[in-house]
């Protein structure tokens, strides 16, 4: 089974950081959030370069049943695809949450104000950390960039949970699969996130472009638009059985 255990969402958000590689001039793309195969939101990511290093952003809009989600994240990358700065702006069911991060001599300094709190934590800084709000395809499209230009190591999670900490992270490289992109047949990368002993599978493309993420929080992944993983990466979820009918019963209501 490829899905695996998650990260809680901790009333707030999760960070995985990792750095970039091999972006694009200009790149961008858009992704259905789904839970058990259910769409439940949306999320996108663009990078452009210029003769300074490299502008992102990532917005994303979740909307169900006990968790109302909204993030517009922007950060700045050296030409060597070092951090230089983020700044993440989100609502959590209704309340809101301001994250801004940035190297700090030889530390890495997090500001977050939520739920009326401010805090400020220092962190050790390592070359090959970026973060990554939940649902964020565009961290997720960083790290495999920063992955592929160092084999795999030596890469780092902040994670602003509470006052925030820095996680080590292993990537392990899976067998090929397949899938279709816009209806055409592509080989398909498999790869495994494992932070802090949560796993996160990502699926990319022949250019290292994400396709999907099965997230660590349980049932939530994110497909590009366009891509389809043959076969599915996990067994959707069965429809919930009809409730029984008697003559004195009530019809359910209608989602």
């Amino acid at each position: 089974m490829r899905f695996r255990t998650l990260i809680p969402l901790v009333g707030l958000f999760a960070f995985v950081l990792l750095g970039a590689s091999a972006l694009a001039v200009a790149q961008s793309a858009s992704f259905a959030v789904s839970q058990n195969g259910k769409s439940v939101g949306t999320a996108s990511y663009n990078f452009v370069s210029k003769p300074t290093g490299i502008d992102s952003a990532s917005i994303v809009h979740v909307d169900m049943q006990g968790l109302s989600y909204q993030l517009s994240k922007t950060e700045e990358l050296s030409p060597s695809h070092g951090l230089l700065h983020v700044q993440v702006s989100a609502i959590v069911n209704n309340s809101a949450v301001n994250v801004v991060a940035k190297p700090d001599a030889a530390q890495f300094l997090l500001n977050i104000s939520a739920n009326g709190h401010a805090s400020t934590t220092r962190l050790d800084s390592h070359n090959l950390a970026v973060f990554l709000p939940d649902f964020d395809p565009g961290a997720l499209e960083t790290l495999l960039a920063v992955a592929a230009g160092n084999n795999n190591r030596d890469l780092w999670a902040i994670i602003p949970k509470q006052a925030g900490t820095i996680e080590p992270i292993q990537l392990a490289t899976l067998r090929d699969e397949q899938g279709t992109l816009d209806g055409k047949p592509v080989t398909v990368h498999h790869l495994v996130a494992t932070i802090a002993g949560n796993t996160t599978d990502l699926f990319a493309g022949p250019e290292n472009q994400l396709l999907q993420a099965e997230l660590p929080q349980e049932g939530f992944a994110l497909v590009r638009t366009g891509f389809v993983l043959i076969p599915p990466a996990k067994p959707q979820a069965p429809p919930p059985a009809p409730a029984p009918t008697s003559p004195t019963a009530s019809p359910s209501p209608s989602e």
